[in-house]
This record gives structure tokens, C-alpha cells and sequence, in this order.
């Protein structure tokens, strides 16, 4: 059990929408009290389904950062679907599309076809375990710690072929946010609650990848102090937090 909370550290950090923090808020809840009770199967469904969600919001921060790589990955895509995804306003959209088909994404984050191949077999076991099959998959505890564990292992996987993403999504906040007479809000905390951290769907090592960033990359803008004003208000609000996750 204390192992599968290691996941939390890859979901969003903080949650813009009532009702999304409430649906990974009840499949936490979904998922520990199968856990406790011995209902390893059904710990495993409600597992897989925040697994899941980690990997939509991976994909949003792709359509985010990278709208033109992500418009190409719709090649193959009925037209409906490519005009659902493209308008999405939210990463709980990509649960309209096979979820097979939208690991195809990742190979915009450098995941080959091995690798995904891989991941999809996690959604070939969830569809052996909802179906009614006459078999219990995950009948111990041990059967389903297994299993987390390899979960877990895809998702560190995952996270490191986004870091590139959460790089150049954090520079692009830097460059256009450094400016609070300009921005959507003028205290430095909030505009990174609200515009980078809810905006971008960004988990706590996200924010770690974010905290690691070289603003002297940016040392020839004249807005240089600007930005970093900007990431220091960042690194004192989220230092402590990354420290306490890595711990």
C-alpha cells in the first residue's frame, strides 16, 4: 500500500476543477478501501484508472506545449474524434478515444513502439480483470503489490520521456509570464497556480523537473531578473514540497 501511493506524486498537484479533484479523490478512496479489504481485483480496476489519468495528463501537457506534433499524432483519426480531441478543454476528453489507440501519442515523447507496446499491456490486463471471466487475476496481496510495482516502474518511465516537454513548457512560462502588469495575475504565486500548474495539469514532479530549470538559459533576455523574480517565487513556494515528496 504505501508503495502505490508513490503515484500521487505523478498526478496533478493541485486541481482548478471541483469535480476532477473528486474523481481522483474517489478512486483513491476506490482503490484503498478494495486494498484493505482484500479485494485485490477491484484495487487493482480503480489503480489502473489513475494510472490512466496520469497518462491523459501527459498527453494534454504534449497538446499544450506542442499543438502542431500533437495535431500530426491525429493522423489515422476519424475526423469527429480529431475535432473532439483538438477542442478539448480538458485531458478527461482522451477517455473517448480507445485507450490503446491513445498511447500512440507517446511516441511524440520519444516512446517507441516496444515501449508502448508495454504500456498497452497494462490496459489488456484491466480488460481481463473487468470482464466476467470466471477468473480472480489478483486474488493476494502479493499478486497486486507485483503489479504496482510494475506499474509504477512505466510511469518513471513515462515521466522521464516528458521531461523535454515540462522543460519547454516552463520556459514558455517564463518568457510570457514574467511580466505582472501584463499577466492574468499580478502575485507571482498565483499566476503559477493557476496559469502553470492547473493550466498545464502539472504533478508534483513536474514541478520538481520545473524547480531543476537553468534561468541563466535565459540570461540574454532583458527581461532576465524578470524571470527569475518569477522562478524564485516558484522555488519558494514549492521547494519544501518537493523535498518532502523525495523523502
Amino acid at each position: 500500500m504505501k508503495e502505490a501511493a508513490e503515484l500521487a506524486n505523478y498526478l496533478l498537484l493541485s486541481f482548478k476543477i471541483p469535480k476532477e479533484q473528486e474523481y481522483i479523490e474517489f478512486l483513491w478512496d476506490a482503490f484503498e478501501t478494495n486494498y484493505t479489504h482484500g479485494k485485490y481485483q477491484f484495487a487493482f480496476l480503480a489503480y489502473h484508472m489513475l494510472t490512466m489519468s496520469f497518462i491523459y495528463f501527459n498527453i494534454w501537457q504534449i497538446k499544450q506545449t506542442e499543438p502542431k506534433n500533437f495535431a500530426m499524432g491525429l493522423i489515422g483519426f476519424g475526423k469527429d474524434i480529431e475535432k473532439s480531441l483538438l477542442d478539448a478543454t480538458s485531458p478527461f476528453v482522451f477517455s473517448t478515444v480507445n485507450e490503446r489507440s491513445i498511447l500512440r501519442f507517446l511516441k511524440l515523447i520519444a516512446c517507441d513502439n516496444g515501449k508502448i507496446g508495454t504500456y498497452a499491456k497494462l490496459v489488456d490486463d484491466r480488460n481481463e480483470s473487468a470482464h466476467p471471466n470466471g477468473n480472480i487475476f489478483y486474488s493476494t496481496e502479493a499478486a497486486l503489490d507485483i503489479k504496482i510495482t510494475e506499474i509504477l516502474r512505466v510511469v518513471a518511465e513515462i515521466q522521464t520521456h516528458s521531461k523535454p516537454i515540462i522543460e519547454d513548457c516552463y520556459r514558455e512560462f517564463l518568457l510570457h509570464n514574467y511580466d505582472p502588469d501584463e499577466r492574468e495575475y499580478s502575485d507571482a504565486a498565483d499566476q503559477i497556480r493557476e496559469v502553470l500548474i492547473h493550466g498545464n495539469y502539472l504533478s508534483q514532479k513536474d514541478i520538481e523537473i520545473c524547480l531543476c530549470f537553468d534561468v541563466e538559459s535565459l540570461a540574454d533576455r532583458p527581461e532576465t531578473d524578470a524571470m527569475r523574480e518569477l522562478h524564485a517565487a516558484l522555488v519558494e513556494k514549492y521547494k519544501s514540497e518537493a523535498a518532502n515528496s523525495a523523502a
